[in-house]
């Protein structure tokens, strides 16, 4: 490129700054004129992010055009090509990427170089406009492929269109190209963003492509050791952790009838913290763990809801790990019960698992011995409270008894230290689980939940059955698999998809997208790969809850911010639930779909679906059934956001204007589409907010995702014992399931789970 093209393309950007963004550039342009083109285009960007601010937020698209200059160069460089081309050959860079190694043979093995050509023309340089400066950085920062030299060779367009042709390569012929494009169209509008993992992997030679799994230990060494060595497998790949402990005897209980030798789980939770630390994800950032366990664990006072705080003894700490608390209807009721002057009174027992078992006679058809974990109360029958009472009234059944309210007291001073434990209502989510025919009702399906605390799905523990030397002196050891689950993610960006009013197509190649990851993925761990097959599980969510209301007039705190997100999510439920059953008559329904709430229609009748549109398609889902058992999850969304150039997940906005730090970057940003119609409705930021508002909201979007979404509590470091109490209990009271961190002012900035964003 000559330097006068170079010039050019700098005086583009600012014309176009002056034009489309109304703003004044003859400062700059008098003070870079005589510069030679990298100064001009250096000091041009710099000026640009000083510039950025409250009065003048469109800035930051003019350093998104002179950073995405530098892009075009520096891809046009290492495949030698003309710059002001902005995008090469496309099939050039598939087969140089592919030959050393970078891109997986794959694409080339199932599309004709004409076949290549003719999708890399459908590429559109003006949409790298839409991207704000933040969005642009991170995508190239994090996800643009590059070779083992760190030189950029893929840009924008290109990673969104390899995207499309790893995930639709095995769909037929007749139809492949037209999907591929469907799917380039969703992502290069930003409508949608897919999960981190297939962002930075789709059609590379190495990682997977799921965010999150969630395994259950087996009380058992062999499945404590087997357990880390899955989860180390899989965090090496770069996925998210969620483990639920709540099967593992206590500290005190006997081994082999030799009484109180077991170390109990914090031991076990420590050795899963050393291999969070050890083993990172992709040489980026260290593992990231969830441990859950039942407030009626005997273990749950005796360290674990002390893990991550500052105080005792270091010894018995795992600050690396996330802690989640599976809590029942019946604990929560424990603490209302109160004496004459009000005090709370409600007494909590908790048990040792191994014990229970051992002294409680309750086993399944096949005659496994039962715990209080495997019960859960649906709102007809108390099956979780009969069997607690039963536990309670043995005499000879050891426990430990407190004060529910002392309990109580100990996780919220958790989390407003360390931001958890996670609050996970058991009783609520397996209620409403779809697929609890699996095991029935009354018994237990959804022990835990994810990393992020949106995913639910049917899980149980892998276990040994046999070990032996076969004939040629090999030691084979055969393993039952359990349901090992597996989350794969997407997102729609709301602001950008619901003002285009382009839900209706978007959702159905979204659910195809999401469903080919399932056949594609690469995991290393057998039974989640098998588990992820049987069930098909996905789920679709959302961004810029707060960037949509701001755009159409609806302040946070009002009860029609409330509606809106009963309107907009059963829209989005409507769509997806449409998409998986038209993938099902196309494909075949997931192996477990006869006897499911999908099948029966019980999901429907309990949703309140009865309309003309909703009972139209209960009928066509009872007949040619859904491709996915669970449809709907919404995940946390900071990073993908970003990109997309919008707001967190559903949370309220952390101010009209901070800066963004994360390890290699700070940056200035600003509320999206900040102007004099907007401002207003982003100025109450989310310490500032009511709770009660932003649970309302989640409780109207709740009734329309069938698995659950990651809610944070914002509030300050001064709020009192009751109010938060009283946060949890309008949580739990208005149906959610899951709750995730409690962000106090206090708090350092808590590291999101990258593997959940999508």
């Amino acid at each position: 490129m000559n330097t006068q093209t170079e010039w050019n393309s700098v005086r583009k950007a600012l014309k176009r700054a002056e034009e489309v963004y109304k703003l004044d550039t003859t400062k700059l342009q008098d003070q870079i004129s005589d510069a030679d083109y990298i100064t001009q285009n250096e000091q041009s960007l710099i000026y640009a992010l000083n510039r950025i601010s409250m009065t003048e937020p469109n800035w930051t698209f003019v350093a998104a055009e002179l950073y995405l200059e530098g892009l075009y160069q520096s891809a046009a460089n290492s495949r030698n090509y003309e710059a002001v081309l902005k995008y090469g050959s496309f099939y050039e860079l598939i087969e140089k990427l592919s030959r050393i190694g970078i891109y997986s043979n794959e694409l080339l093995a199932a599309y004709t170089k004409e076949e290549i050509d003719a999708l890399g023309s459908e590429i559109d340089p003006e949409r790298d406009l839409l991207f704000n400066y933040i969005g642009l950085f991170l995508l190239a920062d994090r996800y643009l492929a590059k070779d083992y030299e760190g030189k950029l060779f893929e840009l924008p367009q290109e990673r969104f269109l390899v995207i499309a042709m790893a995930l639709m390569q095995n769909e037929p012929k007749e139809q492949r190209l037209a999907l591929v494009k469907e799917a380039y169209w969703a992502m290069s509008h930003l409508y949608m963003t897919v999960a981190t993992p297939t962002l930075s992997n789709a059609g590379k030679s190495f990682g997977q492509l799921s965010s999150c799994f969630i395994d259950t230990v087996d009380d058992s060494l062999d499945g404590i050791y087997l357990n880390n060595w899955d989860i180390a497998r899989l965090s090496k790949d770069g996925g998210g952790i969620g483990i639920y402990y709540g099967k593992v005897r206590a500290l005190g209980s006997d081994i082999k009838k030799f009484k109180g030798n077991s170390s109990g789980v914090i031991p076990w939770i420590r050795l899963v913290n050393d291999t969070a630390v050890s083993v990172d994800q992709l040489g980026q950032r260290q593992g990231a763990v969830a441990i859950y366990l039942d407030v009626f664990h005997k273990d749950i006072m005796n360290g674990f809801l002390d893990l991550k705080t500052n105080n005792g003894d270091e010894r018995r700490k795992a600050h690396d790990i996330f802690t989640g608390v599976s809590i029942p209807d019946l604990f929560m009721e424990k603490l209302q019960e109160t004496d004459e002057s009000g005090r709370s009174i409600g007494e909590w027992h908790t048990f040792c698992p191994h014990q229970v078992k051992q002294l409680m006679d309750w086993k399944d058809d096949s005659g496994v011995a039962l715990g209080l974990e495997d019960f859960y109360d649906e709102k007809d029958a108390k099956y979780f409270t009969e069997k607690y009472e039963e536990a309670a009234n043995n005499p000879v059944l050891p426990r430990k008894t407190y004060r529910a309210m002392d309990i109580m007291a100990r996780v919220m001073v958790s989390q407003l230290e360390t931001g958890t434990p996670y609050m996970f209502y058991r009783d609520e989510v397996n209620r409403q689980n779809p697929n609890k025919h699996v095991n029935g009702k009354g018994r237990t399906s959804i022990y835990c939940s994810n990393l992020c605390s949106e995913i639910t799905q049917n899980m149980s523990a892998t276990t040994i059955t046999k070990e032996y030397t076969d004939e040629d002196g090999n030691l084979v050891m055969i393993r039952k698999p359990g349901d090992f689950v597996v989350c794969n993610l997407s997102s729609i960006n709301l602001p950008r998809a619901v003002k285009a009013e382009v839900l209706e197509r978007l959702i159905p190649i979204q659910m195809r997208m999401l469903d080919n990851v399932i056949d594609l993925n690469t995991i290393s761990v057998g039974q989640a790969d098998a588990t992820n097959k049987k069930y098909r599980g996905v789920g679709i969510g959302s961004f810029g809850w707060h960037h949509l209301l701001a755009l159409e007039g609806i302040h946070w705190e009002t009860e029609t911010a409330v509606e809106f997100a009963d309107q907009l999510y059963e829209e989005i439920a409507y769509h997806t639930i449409r998409s998986s059953m038209e993938l099902a008559q196309e494909k075949g329904a997931y192996q477990e779909f006869n006897g499911s709430e999908w099948a029966t229609g019980e999901y429907f009748e309990r949703k309140g679906y009865d309309s003309a549109r909703w009972s139209a398609l209960k009928n066509e889902v009872a007949a040619k059934g859904v491709r996915n058992g669970w449809m709907m999850a919404v995940a946390p969304n900071s990073s993908t956001a970003k990109i997309g150039g919008s707001t967190d997940g559903i949370d309220p906005l952390y101010a009209v204007e901070f800066a963004e730090e994360k390890k290699n970057f700070k940056f200035k940003v600003t509320a999206p589409d900040l102007d004099h119609n907007t401002y207003d409705f982003y100025r109450r930021s989310r310490h500032v907010l009511d709770q009660n508002w932003s649970i309302r909201q989640n409780a109207a979007r709740q009734r329309h995702i069938d698995q659950s979404i990651s809610f944070n509590f914002y509030v300050p470091h001064t709020i009192k014992a009751k109010d938060l109490l009283a946060l949890h209990f309008e949580a739990w009271q208005q149906g959610l399931k899951t709750t995730y961190y409690v962000r106090s002012t206090s708090q350092a900035e808590i590291e999101e789970c990258a593997a959940c964003q999508s």
